[in-house]
């Protein structure tokens, strides 16, 4: 798992010289999540499959149906309540170290070109507040979100790649992919990517069923392994290599840009694929009722990362950002009755946020749409 990550992160750094740096990191993305994906296609299958699918107001922890909702809000939760604060503490930690002239608790300063994550995560999370309004999850929302998330790839097609002037800040891997002569660049930047996709593919299955019966052994719940443990493992190679860009500080955007565009592609193709999957195994299209819980848990992660978006649109990451994050999640990971609670701080934090651009506008939706007018260069 370890060497995946550091493959498909070298390749990443190498394909920005030939595809926007965007789509390298949406193909990153993509790579890094099939774990993740793969656990949550299971349980939407067993939930399809399952005589015992949960139908009340209040199911048991067993009910698959309940345990579909809970990684795919869970995943998302840990990835910006846990893993964008880490990256800043990563960063902050070494920067102090290598005494750059810096403050210390200096902010992390987004490029111009990372406005078209920030944005892309609006559009799905305005529909999922519909999703959970309307209280079901069903092959159409997975068509609408599927829609979503070719736009996204399509708008990053058009940007141009990043200029080989910074070539030598990259590791040596990655420099040795992109100097290979002729065809044999295309060759050794993909055969980065698919060696690193397959150690993912083989070693996830066999590393989460190791650590579901570590779990069970020391008496876990089913429901928390599945929200909080299952994502946090699924999600190991995103957060190595992202850790991996903190350290290196001047690429600390990058790091976090690996994880925004985790979160476009959470919130669009792996919510896709519960209720495609659980129409599948149904037998034909079925839609996905959502109980009084799991409505509960659409509504407090939708709010996340509503905040993690209002936060970003500013083009910069302060440390006061990730403390909030950070304690709010922690929170709600250490006492569960308090996610009502929690929810309503992210409300008014979203708020206060949008209040603010009375006096100081965000900067992320002008650049963004400046560089979507623009023409995608050689």
């Amino acid at each position: 798992m370890l060497l995946s990550a550091f493959l498909v992160a070298w390749a990443a750094e190498a394909a920005q010289f030939l595809i926007a740096q965007g789509l390298a990191l949406a193909i990153l993305a993509w790579i890094q999540t099939l774990p993740e994906l793969a656990v949550e296609a299971v349980i939407a299958w067993q939930a399809g499959h399952d005589p015992s699918y949960c139908f009340v107001a209040a199911p048991p922890q067993g009910c698959t149906a309940h345990l579909a909702i809970a990684n795919f809000t869970g995943a998302v939760r840990l990835l910006i309540g846990l893993g964008w604060p880490m990256i800043y503490l990563v960063a902050a930690i070494y920067r102090r170290r290598r005494g750059a002239g810096e403050r210390r608790l200096a902010p992390i300063l987004l490029h111009d070109e990372h406005a078209v994550e920030i944005i892309a995560t609006v559009p799905p999370l305005l529909y999922f507040v519909w999703i959970w309004y309307k209280g079901t999850l069903g092959p159409i929302d997975a068509v609408v979100l599927l829609a979503m998330y070719v736009a996204y790839l399509a708008i990053l097609w058009r940007f141009p790649p990043k200029s080989e002037e910074s070539l030598d800040d990259v590791p040596r891997v990655s420099r040795w992919a992109y100097t290979r002569p002729g065809k044999w660049r295309i060759v050794a930047i993909g055969s980065l990517f698919l060696a690193g996709g397959a150690l993912v593919y083989l070693t996830a299955h066999p590393f989460l069923n190791s650590l579901l019966a570590i779990a069970t052994t020391f008496g876990v719940s089913e429901f928390v392994f599945v929200q909080w443990v299952a994502p946090f493992l699924s999600e190991f190679p995103e957060k190595v290599s992202a850790f991996h860009w903190a350290k290196r500080v001047r690429t600390a955007p990058l790091a976090l840009m690996n994880m925004v565009s985790s979160n476009v592609n959470q919130w669009t193709v792996l919510a896709a694929a519960i209720p495609i999957v659980f129409s599948v195994a149904r037998g034909g299209p079925a839609a996905l009722p959502l109980d009084g819980v799991q409505r509960l848990e659409v509504l407090l992660t939708v709010l996340q990362s509503v905040v993690a978006a209002l936060v970003l649109a500013r083009m910069r990451f302060e440390w006061w950002n990730a403390a909030g994050l950070f304690l709010l999640w922690l929170a709600q990971f250490l006492v569960d009755h308090w996610r009502e609670e929690v929810a309503v701080l992210y409300a008014v934090w979203a708020l206060v946020q949008v209040l603010s651009w009375v006096w100081m506008r965000p900067t992320a939706p002008r650049i963004f749409w400046r560089l979507v007018r623009r023409r995608r260069t050689a």
